[in-house]
């Protein structure tokens, strides 16, 4: 939240619906109780009412997390005793919501929460409604206090004190300098012996700030004269600013006889120059060298305690390690608007350039460094990079715009051009890979000289591009590990032997050996990136998608293109590219009336328009329309359950925009945005989310996954390079819930190292995790940029399921990367893979989430169809791939597709083959159990058919144990299978299962084939006859079942009379001996007949099968 903003928690308490009673009248006098962050209000009391209604507002201030109060809102609904005294307790329900759930204004809705209890003897019933979001203000100005006053000092305006500042600064050319506290200048202070400190003049133009830093003043000296002890002169030049600048110049206090140099720093157009706080001890001298800054650069200075020194040339040495001063003052520059000044000579040039010893910034205690963790990409394994921050340059010899080259390890990667300006600015960063050996223990950072941005050829060095160079030695470059503060960059001066001169500038870098944890790996550039502009590794967020449901009611004042009796209508409604038409109604008095309901998928931000269009079907061949509306998607309702909302009437205009356009009637409609729905962008069975789109119905998450994307294996080659070489630019792309992330891209390597860690809350275990791997066709032009040569080539997918990770455990893996395509499966590489699920939620509020409904409330209470879920489910597709497209560096649309499976749910005889077979797998067990029942009473192990029967005899006799018996045979078959569980690899796609090794050529091509069919006549009239001949087998097996049970009615149906007759005398037998013989004793002998031995039986069907199939069916009236 912005500073000077205030947020606030709205609570609008609307009303409650069956509460309890509470007093002697069988009524209660309720009131609302709200608590939040430490505030607590309440509501009117409504006297003597079970359906209350407040509608009242309560606000309240959002501070800071708090680990006293936390973020949760508490309401209780409670019975006012002075209304109607009551024996029993006066609670009557409460809700706690997390903060969480709250949303901002305009996104609030209506919600009804059923009152808790406190306790479990509480006895509630109920329930309330709310509106609660969040609602920014403009906080007011805090009043400013009157600055302290000495004795016989004054008190004077900032106006007054601005004349006298900028004569005394003009006269003395040694402002003494203010500090800005919150950017509010304070016109002045009283320093000891009531002398006041005078602020120097710092012109600005152009929305220029300028802060001046305070500077107290010793005893008996002004501000504007500082002596200098030991010999040693202090002086403060002045700070010019120019266009946009904020030139900002830090607390520089000094002691008695202590010398601060402050050096002239001159600033740019929209330049910020910081000097750094640089507290000087006794007999110390603190050298500033010159700063300064180019367009839109900002040079900040960190603090560095004053090194004692008794000459200038070990003062300069020891100023290397205070960035972003430099080791070697500069040599005088003339720029622009400011005089050339002298500096000190440089007294040293060592090439390479030599490290300190390295100084942590912050050093852990033993108890603390127990409780930091170092590093959070501990499922992946430690990359070392080394990183090159370039900042900027200053007193080169050119006016163009000039480049960097670094070279190290046998990697090189150029700048790109600086801009121009007062200095040369790049502020890039580059990260140069340290392999396990390395080939050079050198870097070389130089600067070479372009025109429009370009090196001409090779040979720049005879042509004098060359501007200057430094070298670095690796093993002496600081190792920084996180989470330590990012390394401030410092001046080092450029050597060259052009036309016999070293000096050849100065360049502002930072260098040191990180990991890809490192703040600054992401953005940087990479010498695997092969120059590819969107290699680097990149957050999306899938948009939030609403269902849109409009209810066309009826129309009004309608009048037919022609003249006629009866006329037919239609409404047709459009949101972007969705498009629905209501069925046409007819009528003769220009009122049709539909009553139908229209969904669309709609995406915020909501800037869109829902467009209604009432067309006529009688006028022409095609409809024509008759009036045209159009509704801001921001006027309609939003609601989160199955409350009716108010309709509304809507002026019908006509199809030319004029100010006036002519009247066509009115339609009636009701709109509203369903929010207790799950917008469903991936098929059911492996979704990643089943969240309703309502934040205020979402739960707390129960857990958390974390993904390493570790590397690639043997990778197959994606395209050729112009040398004719094979090569694959690999990236991988994961998906879970809105989340979307894409690894950087690693160029021309069949064996890819990312080593990126990745975490998504987990709000329910029964979902997937996705992971695909493709190949980039991005190509480098020559100007820097890159552009897509084709779509992006689809490598393979791999899918996690969360319930099958045990919590804590980690999983890593190598997967195969299979890709289905025409011409048939190919295994594409591996992927390896670390992943583990932590919990953190309690355990029983884990297991209580697998009795819950896997989607939301309103998909049980008003369904969807399931065609009707399929067209909304490609309109969320289409939305969720317009969203994307539109990021930088875009999700291009194949990435999105293959990751949501949009194009998998056509015709595939492959699928219909794979499911009978899934079908069989099921049947395995209960067709053994058959054949085990049939080789019992075939008396084959006589052994176990005796057993058997003692089984049935208890059973019978006691038959409280039989679901204990099955349940504790349950437990046993499942205790068995324990020990065969898959203990590392995770389920995977199965080829075998998905039967793509036996799969014909001719069925994979029909599955790739789009609708409507792409192929030659005689091809898709050989399919159709293929399927023909299935659909017979079909229709045959359809018959079959039909037969057997109109078999089954024509028991009782009297079809047969003399079938039906003597069905009737055997029930009727059965009945009397049931009455008179015990249950128990006809169970046993039915038992006992059933498992009689071969030699009782004979070997034709048993009498009751011949009697079945003889009775009639109505297959014979069949055409």
């Amino acid at each position: 939240m912005a500073a000077g903003h205030l947020r606030k928690l709205i609570v609008e308490v609307v009303d409650a619906r069956s509460l309890l009673p509470k007093d002697k009248h069988g009524t209660s006098s309720p009131y609302a109780a709200v608590s939040y962050s430490g505030q607590r209000k309440r509501t009117a009391t409504a006297v003597r009412d079970l359906n209350p209604t407040w509608n009242e507002v309560l606000e309240f201030n959002v501070g800071p997390p708090s680990s006293v109060f936390g973020d949760v809102l508490e309401l209780d609904v409670i019975h006012d005793r002075s209304y109607g005294p009551t024996l029993r307790s006066n609670f009557m329900g409460r809700i706690r919501l997390s903060s969480m759930q709250f949303v901002k204004k305009g996104e609030e809705a209506l919600i009804y929460f059923h009152l808790e209890k406190k306790s479990l003897f509480s006895w509630v019933q109920g329930e309330i409604g709310l509106r609660i979001y969040y609602s920014d203000g403009i906080a007011p100005p805090p009043s400013t206090p009157l600055p302290p006053v000495e004795e016989g000092g004054a008190v004077n305006s900032v106006e007054d004190s601005l004349p006298a500042i900028r004569s005394e600064a003009e006269q003395n050319q040694s402002p003494a300098l203010k500090h800005q506290d919150g950017g509010e200048p304070i016109g002045k202070s009283p320093t000891s012996n009531g002398r006041e400190a005078s602020a120097a003049e710092i012109p600005a133009s152009d929305a220029t700030a300028a802060s001046v830093a305070e500077t107290p003043a010793v005893d008996e000296t002004a501000a504007a004269e500082i002596p200098a002890s030991n010999g040693r002169e202090a002086s403060a030049a002045e700070t010019p600013a120019g266009d946009g600048i904020a030139a900002s110049v830090a607390e520089t206090p000094a002691g008695d006889g202590n010398a601060a140099s402050v050096a002239e720093t001159p600033a740019g157009d929209g330049t910020a120059a910081s000097v750094a706080e640089t507290p000087a001890g006794d007999g110390t001298a603190a050298l500033a060298a010159e700063t300064p800054a180019g367009d839109g650069t900002a040079a900040s200075a960190a603090e560095s305690p004053a090194v004692e020194s008794t000459t200038p040339v070990e003062a300069a040495a020891s100023a290397a390690e205070t960035p972003p001063f430099e080791s070697h003052p500069p040599p005088p520059v003339k720029s622009p608007g400011v005089d050339q000044i002298q500096t000190i000579p440089p007294a040293y040039a060592p090439k390479p350039i030599k490290r300190p010893a390295a100084v942590s910034s912050y050093t852990l205690e033993s108890e603390e460094s127990q409780t930091i963790e170092r590093s959070t990409f501990d499922l992946v394994e430690k990359m070392y990079y080394l990183f090159v921050r370039v900042v900027k340059a200053r007193a080169l010899a050119t006016s163009n715009r000039p480049i960097v080259k670094i070279e190290a390890f046998g990697e090189r990667i150029t700048s790109e051009p600086a801009k121009k300006s007062h200095v040369f600015e790049w502020d890039q960063t580059f990260a140069f890979s340290r392999k396990a050996a390395d080939s050079a223990s050198i870097m070389e950072v130089s600067v070479w000289d372009t025109k429009n941005g370009v090196v001409s050829s090779a040979s720049d060095v005879d042509k004098g591009n060359f501007l200057g160079a430094l070298c670095f030695e690796v093993s002496d470059i600081l190792l920084r590990d996180q989470p330590d503060i990012p390394l401030a960059p410092q001046w080092y001066r450029l050597e060259t032997e052009r036309n016999d001169v070293a000096f050849g500038g100065y360049l502002m870098l930072a260098t040191w050996i990180g990991t890809q944890a490192d703040d600054a790996f992401n953005e940087a550039v990479k010498t695997d990136a092969a120059g590819k502009f969107n290699s680097r590794a990149k957050i999306y967020q899938s948009p939030k998608l609403w269902y849109l449901r409009a209810t066309v009611i009826e129309a009004q004042d309608v009048v037919p293109i022609t003249a006629v009796k009866e006329a037919s209508f239609q409404v047709r409604a459009q949101l972007g590219f969705q498009v629905s038409v209501t069925r046409p109604a007819v009528t003769q008095n220009g009122a049709p009336s539909w009553n139908e309901d229209l969904l669309f998928v709609a995406a915020e931000p909501m800037t869109d328009h829902l467009v209604f269009t009432l067309e006529s079907r009688r006028s022409s061949k095609y409809p024509a329309a008759v009036g045209v509306v159009r509704i801001p998607l921001t006027e309609i309702e939003r609601r989160v359950d199955d409350r009716i909302v108010t309709a509304r009437w809507c002026t019908l205009a006509g199809l030319v925009e004029e100010k006036e356009s002519p009247y066509k009637g009115r339609i009636h409609v009701r709109l509203c945005f369903d929010g207790g729905y799950h917008v469903m962008d991936e098929a059911a069975h492996v979704s990643s989310d089943y969240r309703p789109t309502a934040r205020q119905l979402w739960k707390p998450s129960v857990g958390l996954i974390e993904i390493g994307v570790i590397g690639c294996k043997n990778l197959v080659p994606m395209k050729s390079t112009a040398a004719g070489k094979g090569s694959t630019d690999a990236y991988c792309v994961a998906k879970y819930g809105s989340k979307w992330v894409r690894t950087r891209t690693v160029c021309n390597s069949f064996d890819p190292k990312w080593n990126e860690q990745y975490t998504w809350q987990v709000y329910d275990p029964c979902t997937v995790l996705t992971i695909g791997v493709f190949d980039s066709t991005e190509e480098p032009k020559t100007d820097g940029s890159t552009e897509p040569a084709g779509p992006d080539s689809l490598v393979g997918k791999v899918r996690i399921r969360i319930s099958t990770l045990k919590t804590g455990k980690v999983y890593r893996n190598l997967y195969p990367l299979l890709l289905l395509s025409a011409a048939g499966s190919k295994k594409m590489g591996e992927l390896e893979i670390a992943v583990r699920f932590v919990r953190t939620a309690p355990p029983f509020d884990f297991i209580h989430v697998y009795s819950q409904p896997l989607l939301p409330l309103m998909h049980h209470v008003k369904p969807l169809g399931i065609r009707q879920q399929e067209q909304l489910r490609i309109a969320a597709v289409e939305t969720v791939v317009g969203n994307l497209s539109r990021s930088e560096p875009p999700l291009r649309r194949e990435i999105i597709l293959f990751m949501l499976d949009a194009e998998s749910h056509g015709f595939s005889m492959r699928k219909v083959r794979a499911n009978w077979y899934r079908i069989i797998n099921v049947a395995t067990t209960v067709i053994a159990a058959v054949k085990w029942v049939d080789d019992t009473r075939s008396w084959r192990n006589p052994t176990s058919t005796i057993l058997v029967h003692a089984l049935l005899v208890i059973l019978i006799w006691f038959p409280d144990l039989i679901i204990p018996t099955v349940s504790f045979y349950a437990f046993v078959t499942s205790a068995w299978n324990y020990k065969f569980r898959s203990q590392g690899l995770l389920p995977h796609f199965d080829s075998k299962l998905s039967m793509v090794d036996t799969v014909e050529m001719d069925e994979l091509d029909e599955e790739f084939d789009g609708m409507p069919s792409t192929r030659s006549p005689e091809v898709v009239r050989m399919r159709y006859d293929k399927l023909r001949a299935i659909g017979a087998r079909v229709q045959h097996l359809l018959g079959d079942l039909a037969t057997q049970v109109e078999r089954m009615q024509a028991l009782v149906t009297w079809q047969d009379p003399r079938a039906t007759g003597i069905f009737t005398a055997i029930c009727f037998a059965v009945a009397v001996v049931l009455y008179v013989v015990p249950l128990r004793m006809v169970a046993v002998a039915c038992g006992f007949y059933y498992l009689r031995h071969p030699v009782f039986r004979v070997r034709l069907p048993s009498s009751t099968v011949n009697f079945f199939k003889r009775l009639p069916c109505l297959s014979d009236r069949l055409m």
